[in-house]
This record gives C-alpha cells, sequence and structure tokens, in this order.
C-alpha cells in the first residue's frame, strides 16, 4: 500500500471514530465516513479531505458506496452499551461487521482493521487477571452479549485475512480522553461531581490498563500499514504505558475539575449485590414500560442502567494488558503519557466550559454547549508530540 490512502471509517461521529478521522487527515489520508444523516454529518462534511456517505451496517448499499475506491477500513461502529436484545447486539456487532467485510472485498481494499475490545476474552466468573497476553483463548461463557458479539465479529475478522485482504484487530481498554462524552470516564466524573460516586474497590487495589484516544488511533494507523505478513489474522492489545490503580486515577481526575472523591468505601460483596439489584430493577422498569431505545450501530448511546454487573466488574477486577505484540508487530509505543492526556484533557474541558458541559449526555446538550463542543473540535489538531509527550 503506499504510504497515504484512502481510509473508510465507521463510527465517525463517535469518540474515537472521530479522533481517527483526525489522525487520518493529519498523515495526509483521504478519508471517507460512514455516518448516519444529522448534524455531526454535517461537520465532518465541512472538514478538507473528508467524504461522507450517508448510511449503517445494516444497509449493504450505502456499504458499497462506502468502501468504493477505499483501500484500508478502520471499523470503529458498534453497540458499546451492556443492555439490549440479542438480536440488537447481533445485527450491530456481528452481522454488520460481516456485512462490511464483504463490502470492504468487494472494492477490493487491502486492509481491514477491527476495533475490537478486551471484554471478547471476559468470562463470568474470574477473578484478577494481570499481564494478559494475546495467548489467552475465547472464553466458552462470556460476561455478557455485548462482550460475546464482540468476540465473534472479532474471529470473523480474522478468520477473513487472505491474499486479497489482510485483516487484523485491536483491543484498546478503557478508551478515554477529549470528546468523549458518554464513556466510562465523563460517567465517574459526573458521579463524582454530584456526590454520587462510592469508592466501589473493598479496599483493594484495582490495577487496570488504560488507552488514551491519541494511543488507539496511534496504533489503528500503524496497523494499516503494518507488513501483512506480520499481522494477518491477528489480534492486539493495545493500551497506555503506565499500569493504572484505578481509584485512586479516578480520584486525581476529579479532584482536577473540584469534585469530591469516591466515598464512603463499600464492602464488595455489597457493591456487587447493589450492581445486580439496579440492573434488575432497570431491565424490568423497562420491560414493564415496552421501551426500545435507539439500537443504531453508530447512533448515540442509549441511557442504561446508572449500575451494571458488568461496570462493577471493570471498576473491581483488576486487568492489566501485555502490549508486547503490537510493539513488535506495530512498532505501537504509546505516544500519549498519562499525565500529558490528563493536562490536555483539563485544557479541553475548560475550553468547552467546565465539567457541566463535558458530562453532560449528548441528547441533553444545550445550543451553547454543542456550539462550544463544535468550535473546539474543528480547531486544527496536533499530534500527541507536538502537545508536550513527555514521560512522568
Amino acid at each position: 500500500m503506499a504510504d497515504t490512502v484512502k481510509i473508510l471509517v465507521t463510527g465517525a461521529t463517535g469518540f474515537l471514530g472521530g479522533h481517527l478521522v483526525d489522525g487520518a487527515l493529519r498523515e495526509g489520508h483521504q478519508v471517507r465516513a460512514l455516518v448516519r444523516p444529522g448534524r455531526a454529518a454535517e461537520l465532518l462534511r465541512s472538514l478538507p479531505g473528508v467524504e461522507v456517505v450517508t448510511g449503517d451496517l445494516t444497509d449493504e448499499g450505502s456499504l458499497a458506496r462506502a468502501a468504493e475506491g477505499c483501500e484500508a477500513v478502520l471499523h470503529s461502529a458498534a453497540r458499546v452499551v451492556d443492555h439490549g436484545s440479542r438480536a440488537q447486539f447481533e445485527d450491530a456487532n456481528v452481522t454488520g461487521t460481516q456485512r462490511l467485510l464483504a463490502a470492504a472485498r468487494s472494492a477490493g481494499a487491502r486492509r481491514f482493521v477491527f476495533v475490537s475490545s478486551p471484554s471478547a476474552l471476559m468470562r463470568i466468573r474470574e477473578g484478577d487477571r494481570l499481564g494478559i497476553d494475546e495467548s489467552t483463548p475465547y472464553p466458552r461463557r462470556w460476561f455478557n452479549l455485548y462482550c460475546e458479539t464482540k468476540a465473534i465479529a472479532e474471529q470473523h475478522v480474522r478468520a477473513a485475512d487472505g491474499p486479497d485482504l489482510t485483516t487484523c484487530a485491536l483491543r484498546p481498554r478503557g478508551i478515554w480522553g477529549p470528546r468523549d462524552h458518554a464513556g466510562f470516564l465523563p460517567r465517574m466524573v459526573d458521579a463524582m461531581r454530584l456526590g454520587r460516586l462510592p469508592d466501589l474497590s473493598g479496599g483493594k487495589r484495582v490495577l487496570v490498563s488504560l488507552c488514551h484516544v491519541d494511543n488507539a488511533v496511534d496504533a489503528c494507523l500503524r496497523a494499516v500499514h503494518a507488513p501483512a505478513g506480520r499481522v494477518a489474522g491477528r489480534a492486539y492489545f493495545v493500551a497506555d504505558r503506565e499500569e493504572t490503580d484505578l481509584w485512586p486515577f479516578l480520584a486525581r481526575v476529579g479532584a482536577l475539575f473540584d469534585c469530591p472523591p469516591p466515598a464512603p468505601r463499600i464492602p464488595l460483596l455489597l457493591g456487587r449485590g447493589l450492581a445486580a439489584a439496579v440492573e434488575t430493577g432497570w431491565h424490568l422498569r423497562h420491560r414493564s414500560a415496552g421501551s426500545r431505545p435507539d439500537t443504531g450501530p453508530d447512533a448515540g448511546p442509549d441511557a442504561g442502567p446508572p449500575m451494571s454487573r458488568y461496570m462493577m466488574a471493570l471498576l473491581t477486577r483488576s486487568a492489566t494488558y501485555d502490549t508486547a505484540a503490537a510493539r513488535r508487530d506495530l512498532g505501537y509505543i504509546a505516544p500519549r503519557t498519562q499525565a500529558d492526556g490528563l493536562r490536555a484533557l483539563g485544557e479541553w474541558v475548560a475550553e468547552l466550559g467546565g465539567v457541566a458541559a463535558w458530562t453532560a449526555r449528548p441528547s441533553a446538550s444545550t445550543e451553547a454547549t454543542e456550539a462550544a463542543e463544535a468550535a473546539v473540535a474543528a480547531r486544527p489538531a496536533s499530534g500527541p508530540t507536538e502537545q508536550g509527550n513527555t514521560t512522568p
């Protein structure tokens, strides 16, 4: 493949997808974005070097139009919430990925990079796991439908590798950074701001690997160009350089925005029981109301339960990932340090108008907040090194 290529980005109006568009443009690539109609699509159309195709992963015609003439695909669109029916998850995460693979192959694309998740390996019952590498097998039973369908989609992508189309999967964990309004970090900060986040650690250290969005983008773009013989059909963990002690990290992020730290401390067994009760109650209420939230693969996330068994597991299980394979095959060394990422996050939140504007759900954003977000996002982007990438 040439140094600069035409790249199809799915989920381009989402958090990671939008940063993938920015990163590809910085490297001089042409970008085609597959998006649903709306204001965010119009903002993308205004960016030089971006072509927008309206559609989604359920529409084979739009996938064919989107893939035509593209040499690489960065597939980040997915159903990422932890609630919904099997049909909803399979259609968005499995069938949608299969349709996109077929469209990419028919269009003559040479590289297909799937944004997967370490949750593809997450089991229902397991303890702390440190230094996990790619030799870890898929479970026989997954934690939930999100974990299961991401794993199945990942396996389809890896199996689709061949002489004409090189495929690989990347597994970033806990992506964080500017322009994320609905991920785990703004949700935790919002709860701290309101004084509603207890310390769920139970007094244990919860060691985790996180991944700044700039680091995820760097790995994805490296995967576009990596030699086919190295990455063909493989999956890679991608993470920040630092191993993070989760609850002190959350307190540190909250302190940046004058939020009280997580309190009080809740025993682990009690916390797990409360999470199960909250999740069950939420499902019963929605089932009786007959509600059916928007489920599109690149639509904004609908409001799920405030706490779930899955979220509780992520917040209380240690899970760190060995990125040696990504260093070896992709040349990946996380360009953004955690300290630098936190500084940049603080600057972005200040420009946006403060922590309340950051943590507001997109559906509840005021016109002023949307305008501020658009103004900040439209500023010329600079790479991690240009923003002061230093080792803490």
